[in-house]
């Protein structure tokens, strides 16, 4: 049978969902069963906090995402920080050879 991701993930959320079925590692011994219950708690942490986020985000749709102005007005603003250090550059290079005197 070819494994997937979907299959590997689908099979660690069932295992944390029954705990009983993640302890059980035949032919393992001790500390195998150790490494796979570190690994289950990891796990579960992770989903626990992806879950958590997920939920947050469906409570509070508005978290301080940045708005579409402000995007607009750091746009501009950067597009005309670079014109104005454009137009010093060409000036500076027209009259190179004549402010070299003063």
């Amino acid at each position: 049978m070819k494994h997937t991701a979907a299959r590997a993930r689908r099979a660690v959320l069932q295992a944390i969902t029954h705990p009983n079925t993640a302890s059980r590692s035949p032919g393992r011994g001790r500390r195998g069963a150790r490494a796979w219950a570190g690994a289950n708690r990891a796990v579960l942490r992770l989903t626990t906090r992806v879950q958590d986020g997920l939920q947050d985000a469906a409570r509070r749709p508005d978290r301080g995402d940045i708005s579409t102005t402000t995007v607009i007005i750091w746009v501009a603003a950067v597009t005309g920080a670079v014109l104005i250090a454009g137009t010093i550059a060409v000036v500076i290079a027209k009259y190179n050879g004549k402010l070299s005197g003063l």
